[in-house]
């Protein structure tokens, strides 16, 4: 799939509403993000980064660390390393729901291997599902340079319900 440069939801009335996610499959609604036929989270623009690859159980983000992701000593801030993870491990979770289905993310553990820097170039964060169940789904990710190299790696648990649905009370 070539994916089409996405454009950012301006305002929260530019996202799909929830009855409309609900009628489509999530491997629809994620790839209709990545085609740019639906408009992509602000948090993608605020953080420099974009959906580049969607396939069923597998989402891959691309992301360009800059000055404006440092933190106080000068490398590129965890939690930018985080929300890349978060985002790829969750829609790779995504991609696996029928319509109607939604999840949240209940947890996640992340490891950084090395920093980044606005000299480090593009990274890519790969999410790939793991188990996809009735109630709970986990996946894991990992960030990685146009070589290879591996920046951090994290894993992913996510709540499964039916959209529209507020979590369980435990």
């Amino acid at each position: 799939m070539t994916p089409v440069s996405p454009y950012f939801a301006e305002r929260a009335e530019d996202l799909l509403s929830l009855e409309q996610i609900a009628k489509i499959s999530g491997l629809d609604f994620i790839c209709g993000i990545a085609e740019g036929r639906y408009p992509a989270p602000p948090i993608a623009r605020t953080l420099s980064y974009r959906m580049v690859e969607v396939e069923e159980g597998r989402v891959v983000f691309r992301g360009q660390p800059d000055f404006t992701h440092y933190n106080p000593i000068g490398t590129v801030h965890g939690g930018w390393f985080g929300t890349l993870l978060d985002s790829c491990m969750a829609c790779a979770v995504q991609t696996c729901l029928p319509a109607g289905t939604s999840y949240t993310t209940l947890e996640y553990k992340l490891n950084i291997l090395r920093p980044a820097f606005e000299s480090t170039g593009p990274l890519d964060a790969i999410g790939e599902a793991i188990h996809v169940g009735r109630r709970t789904a986990t996946a894991e990710g990992r960030l990685v340079d146009t070589g290879g190299k591996i920046y951090a790696t994290g894993t992913t648990t996510c709540l499964v319900m039916k959209l529209g649905q507020s979590a369980p009370s435990v």
